[in-house]
């Protein structure tokens, strides 16, 4: 929990808030990736990347 306190201060010091969207949907994608990868959804989801 402190690193995304310590990323929450950097954002808010250098006014970086468009950093926010982009994080979220990267961990967004990632969980989707773990989380489906072993059913039959998985071979859908890898020709998207």
């Amino acid at each position: 929990m402190e690193f995304i306190r310590d990323l929450w201060a950097y954002m808010k010091a250098r006014k970086k808030y468009w950093l926010l969207p982009l994080i979220l949907i990267l961990l967004l994608l990632g969980l989707l990736i773990v989380f489906s990868g072993g059913s039959a959804v998985a071979p859908f989801i890898y020709t998207l990347f």
